[in-house]
């Protein structure tokens, strides 16, 4: 069936499968997702049908980041050796680097996000380590430049960078990466329950 996105209001989005019988009664049928955001978020819930709800982790990532301090890295999910994190993004960040690419998605506000190519890169995080790490002081290399996003903008993280995290208001970030020592676990805290 092929659905129709309708736009409604900002943030919200109408799916319309259209109109079908059903009985001899016309009916129609319609989705809608609403997009949440730091200020304007609901818990949500988990429907569990024949089993139990400790087999599964359910958080919200806006309400994750109202509790978690500026740059807080918290895991919100792992998949497959990966972890994504997530950021309240306020202020600027220290500067971080990874020896693997990561990806950062602005699921709320505007963040700019700064880039140094590294002129050391293995100098500055080990090869082979996990995660992320904080560059202490100012990264040395050249200027990549910088990538403001909003809500919905992805940006490359790349292997021998430094990256920054700059929000003028407070805004949400979600951060694939791999489990690493900046990673924060507060399951007990974020899980719904």
């Amino acid at each position: 069936m092929a659905l129709e996105a309708v736009k409604s209001g900002e943030g919200v989005l109408l799916l319309v499968p259209g109109n079908r019988e059903v009985g001899g009664i016309m009916m129609t049928t319609k989705f809608e997702t609403t997009f949440g955001s730091l200020g304007d978020f609901s818990k949500g819930e988990l429907e569990i049908i024949n089993d139990d709800p400790k087999n599964y982790v359910f958080s919200n990532i806006f309400d994750v980041a109202s509790r978690s301090r500026p740059y807080e890295k918290v895991v919100v999910a792992i998949n497959l050796g990966y972890v994504f994190e997530t950021l309240r993004a306020e202020g600027t960040s220290t500067w971080f680097a990874a020896a693997h690419d990561e990806f950062a998605i602005v699921m709320d506000g505007v963040v700019a996000v700064d880039l140094v190519k590294l002129d050391a890169p293995d100098a500055v995080v080990p090869p082979g380590q996990r995660g992320a790490i904080a560059v202490e002081g100012t990264p040395v290399g050249r200027k990549m430049g910088y990538v403001k996003c909003k809500r919905g903008h992805q940006v490359l993280l790349p292997k021998g960078a430094a990256y920054r995290f700059r929000a003028d208001k407070p805004g949400v970030i979600l951060l694939q990466t791999v489990d690493g020592a900046l990673s924060v676990h507060k399951w007990a805290d974020i899980c719904y329950k």
